[in-house]
């Protein structure tokens, strides 16, 4: 005899504790299988959810979308949201045969993801906010099915993540060592071919061409982009788990060989068949064909991989995407499940968060009066300074505020770059790159980096800078850099954070500023004399310094 629905739903011992279902469970009442649906409430509150989610975000999302658009290793980002939303289509014959109860711990998971907003907001660190991006979609998902359906929601959810850009600092870290380890292996390509090559840095020079090994050419255009797509072949690869891992591992030599193997192909090409072969279509070209053949390596490795271990079905068993036929269900079959009171509550929560981005996107941050570089002393006591720029693709990396570029020298002796890059708001994401990141995409090696203090100068007290050696081929310099950021003087980087997030917060107040001084180490000086040149230079430029950096 079947029971009445209504009658099903004011009973309470079989709901009140599902803590004892396995990951996939069936339900089954009077031998017919039970299959659980969300009412009408449930769906509008979870969209309602996520419509407060995205206007809470919405600036994160946004700077999201600028990056996918414009850097051309986070295009794969517009395919991701998507691949998500077919997997979780797919889980939902899964998900409503299952029984469970959403878990409270949502309301925690919320709490921490929007705490990481804020922060992420005031501090200018979109990674933060890209990330409890994802983590607020897992807490609906707490929120909605509980710790027992979410298990099989991680995975789909998580593949987000592959859609987050790398951190600045960190994206031009592993460029610069990606750049040089590339070029190092194309050049020993060329050379394999038995065609006489020339590597200094990222410059590899054929005789009659010359090719620079750029950052667009590092390898990261395929690395990230192979590492979500690995991530998205070990999800529908239904083996063992170090199967899966090995897949994803795996994504990262294919990528850095197979983009080596790229450069030595053009090198070859540009040598026998001009410099065209280096740009325009058939560079996009071939840029294309090596990651298809990527994905074929791939593809080839599971393949491969199912022959290995105790169960070895053919790749297409353990391969691929199953969606379940619809079967007919009775009334009888079908139970509703009660409003989700963890869902409530984090949805008033992302409301109040939201509410609260508003006020601070509408607060008009202070932007503190200062004179341009432009009008800066050409002519420092005995120091003549000859103006320079940068290029229109570097002002686009950095986007900065203002700038100066000048190189300064006496009457006698070598000459003392010196430049700072002036940000009047570091709340979008823009602020200054290390240059500890920076050398060494230039080819320049770090020999060796110390921090030091500088003594006090004029108005400008005792600080901390960082000293650092650096050499590329048979040339050496002195790098000194700092950070400004509103009157205060920091070497530690980390420091400058945590001063951005303070500052946005008690003062309303961004701004700030990277000063880098350089000068060669010349072989038959004293030791110390890049130093003395150098602090000779200061003394005279700071003073003058905290009209175009305020305080």
């Amino acid at each position: 005899m079947s029971i009445p629905i209504n009658n099903e739903m004011s009973r309470t011992p079989d709901s009140t504790d599902f803590s004892s279902f396995p990951i996939n469970p069936t339900s089954v009442r009077n031998g017919q299988v039970i299959f659980w649906r969300f009412e009408t409430n449930a769906w509008l509150l979870l969209v309602t959810s996520l419509l407060l989610t995205i206007w809470a975000y919405f600036g994160g999302l946004e700077n999201l979308f600028h990056r996918w658009e414009i850097e051309e290793e986070y295009n794969h980002g517009y395919f991701l949201p998507l691949v998500t939303l077919t997997f979780l289509w797919q889980l939902a014959p899964k998900l409503s045969r299952q029984p469970y109860q959403p878990t409270w711990f949502a309301l925690v998971v919320a709490g921490l993801a929007l705490v990481m907003l804020v922060v992420g907001e005031l501090s200018a660190i979109y990674l933060l906010i890209h990330y409890s991006f994802i983590l607020v979609l897992f807490a609906l998902s707490l929120a909605m099915v509980g710790w027992t359906g979410s298990r099989l929601t991680f995975a789909p959810i998580a593949i987000l993540v592959f859609a987050i850009p790398i951190p600045y600092f960190l994206e031009a870290a592993i460029t610069g060592k990606l750049q040089l380890l590339s070029s190092k292996l194309g050049v020993e390509l060329i050379r394999f071919c038995k065609i006489p090559v020339f590597r200094e840095g990222n410059l590899i020079d054929l005789g009659v061409f010359k090719l620079e090994v750029i950052e667009a050419c590092s390898g990261l255009t395929y690395l990230y982009p192979l590492l979500g797509f690995g991530a998205i072949c070990a999800y529908l690869y239904h083996v063992e788990t170090w199967k899966r891992v090995v897949i994803i591992l795996s994504t990262i030599p294919i990528a850095i060989l197979l983009n080596s193997f790229r450069i030595g192909m053009i090198g070859f090409l540009v040598k026998y068949f001009g410099s065209e072969q280096a740009e325009g279509f058939l560079h996009d070209f071939e840029g294309f064909a090596v990651f298809m053949v990527c994905v074929a390596i791939l593809f080839l490795e599971m393949w491969a991989l199912t022959f290995v271990g105790n169960d070895r079905r053919r790749f297409g068993e353990v391969f691929g995407l199953t969606f379940e036929a619809q079967k007919s269900i009775t009334q009888e079959q079908i139970r509703i499940r009660p409003l989700s009171k963890p869902l409530i509550a984090c949805t008033g929560l992302i409301a109040v968060t939201a509410i609260l981005m508003v006020s601070v996107a509408n607060r008009s941050e202070i932007k503190p009066e200062r004179a341009f570089f432009s009008e800066f002393p050409r002519s420092i006591g005995e120091w003549q300074g000859k103006p320079d720029t940068l290029g229109a693709e570097v002002l686009q990396t950095l986007d900065l505020t203002d700038y100066l570029l000048a190189d300064f020298s006496q009457p006698s002796g070598m000459p003392v770059n010196f430049y700072v890059a002036y940000y009047e708001s570091q709340r979008k994401g823009s602020s200054p790159h290390s240059p500890t990141v920076c050398l060494p995409g230039g080819g320049w090696q770090i020999v060796d980096m110390t921090r030091r203090a500088f003594p006090g100068v004029d108005k400008k007290a005792p600080f901390e800078f960082n000293r650092v050696v650096i050499r590329k081929g048979k040339n050496s310099q002195l790098v000194y850099y700092w950070f400004e950021e509103r009157g205060k003087v920091m070497a530690d980087e980390y420091r400058v954070k945590w001063h951005l997030f303070r500052d946005a917060l008690l003062e309303n107040r961004t701004d700030g500023a990277l000063v880098r001084v350089i000068t060669p180490i010349v072989d038959g000086e004293p030791k110390d004399a890049a130093d003395q040149r150098i602090h000779a230079f200061l003394t005279g430029a700071l003073p003058l310094l905290s009209e175009y950096v305020p305080n």
